[in-house]
């Protein structure tokens, strides 16, 4: 679980280098020639490569949120019939009273 973990994280750390990839004139070669796009002739692309970026990381947001919610809900939540066991088993409910329960739970 720890290797998908780290493979994760490494996924995203790489993801969040995708912006420097829409500059096709590297890094060090900025300039302006008067108006807003600098001259580059790409701003289409560039457009498209931060709707890209934004889009993936608040996926990968959400998804971490509801991954790491529904760990928590396994881990530590009960469901009603998990609680009913429980109570059966500390003698705090017959068996009869257990079985009308069960039943009316499940169906």
């Amino acid at each position: 679980m720890k290797k998908l973990k780290y493979a994760v994280m490494a996924a995203g750390v790489a993801f969040l280098a995708l912006p420097v990839l829409a500059d096709s004139d590297g890094l060090n070669s900025y300039r302006y020639d008067g108006h807003m796009m600098g001259g580059y002739g790409h701003g289409m692309l560039g457009g498209v490569m931060m709707l890209l970026f934004w889009g993936v990381t608040i996926a990968i947001v959400v998804l971490a949120v509801r991954w790491l919610g529904d760990r928590g809900l396994k881990n530590g939540g009960s469901n009603a019939l998990d609680i009913l066991k429980e109570r059966l088993a500390r003698g705090e409910i017959e068996p009869e009273e257990y079985e009308t329960r069960r039943k009316s739970l499940e169906g």
